[in-house]
């Protein structure tokens, strides 16, 4: 089967088109290109057509993975997930995740930090940290040493309470219903009633 054109695509950056006799075409990129050493009239084979578009598929999925965690920070499974999810195979997926870790583009134990800072900053406790480290598909290896990152819940507690409260004294309805939501934000029920109780007045626990 003969090349009858290579041209670069005026549409994707980093594609080039492969026009081969009979009107079919081949979408690869500058890799495959220089490492098949494709040319205008070479005859290539069958077998060489597959393996083409074989690598150009992995090469497709480092770029698309690429952009996907220059866009946000993502760990390693939430990555091969959606590569997936946008139709790549999962060997070319997990070996897109696999290339950007060992050139340290895509590190777990980092974004693991990354999430732990932005949830204590907004106000969430360890349990709720836990969350959603286990629900990003952070693996557990590195959970403990992104939980040390974390502020005193003592301090975050403080500072929530005190946004919530702005000095205003509570009747026993309202610390109650404080007492509540700081429990769904992920605090220990030990720390919240430690919290409260400088507020004054006893924290009845259910």
């Amino acid at each position: 089967m003969k090349i009858e054109k290579i041209e670069k695509s005026g549409h994707k950056q980093g594609c080039v088109l492969v026009h081969l006799e009979g009107g079919d075409l081949l979408r690869i990129t500058e890799e495959e290109l220089l490492h098949f050493d494709l040319y205008t009239g070479l005859d290539i084979g069958p077998e060489t057509v597959v393996e083409l578009q074989r690598r150009a598929a992995r090469s497709e999925t480092r770029v698309r993975a690429a952009n996907m965690i220059s866009a946000r920070p993502l760990s390693k499974r939430e990555l091969t997930k959606r590569l997936c999810d946008k139709g790549a195979a999962d060997g070319d997926a997990e070996a897109a995740a696999d290339w950007l870790e060992d050139i340290g583009a895509l590190d777990d134990l980092a974004y693991a930090k990354t999430v732990v800072r932005h949830y204590s900053a907004n106000g969430y406790g360890e349990a709720k940290l836990r969350d959603e480290l286990r629900r990003r598909g952070v693996p557990r290896e590195h959970w403990d040493e992104a939980l040390g990152t974390a502020p005193d819940p003592r301090e975050t507690l403080a500072r929530v309470i005190s946004a919530r409260t702005k000095g205003k004294p509570l009747d026993e309805k309202e610390r109650k219903k404080l007492s509540d939501m700081l429990l769904r934000r992920g605090f220990a029920w030990r720390d919240v009633k430690a919290a409260l109780s400088e507020l004054g007045g006893e924290i009845l626990e259910d």
